[in-house]
């Protein structure tokens, strides 16, 4: 297969890692988002012990599992992101791998080939190698 077409299956590829870097923390935020909605529970809780009602009702009425977009909490945000977009890329990314012959990272490999080290310690074609 000839350079070019090697090459932009590679950036497709490395599209696709992006993707999946940004896919993780969209995860990272629905996580971090939920935990802070149990945290302020828990002070909620705390407020009211402490005889702060007024205040804790508030924050309950007003924060507790509110939407962080219109209509959305984090977990339906991350499911559109993956029906609108993840799941589709992923689909033409194994697209536009047939191009290899479905193998991934073909750029990568052969660049292993040329700069590692036969016989060399730590330069090992394969595992078993």
């Amino acid at each position: 297969m000839d350079d070019t077409t090697v090459e932009a299956v590679g950036a497709m590829t490395e599209a696709l890692e992006t993707v999946e870097v940004a896919r993780g923390h969209l995860f990272a935020f629905h996580q971090l988002t939920g935990s802070a909605d149990f945290k302020l529970e828990r002070a909620i809780n705390l407020l009211r012990k402490a005889n702060h009602h007024e205040l804790a009702d508030r924050l309950d009425r007003e924060l507790l599992g509110r939407n962080v977009l219109p209509g959305r909490w984090t977990f339906q945000v991350v499911e559109d992101y993956e029906d609108t977009y993840y799941t589709p890329f992923r689909e033409l990314e194994k697209d536009v791998r047939q191009l290899t012959d479905g193998l991934p990272h073909v750029h990568e490999a052969d660049m292993k080939r040329h700069r590692r080290t036969v016989g060399e310690p730590g330069h090992e074609a394969t595992p078993q190698e």
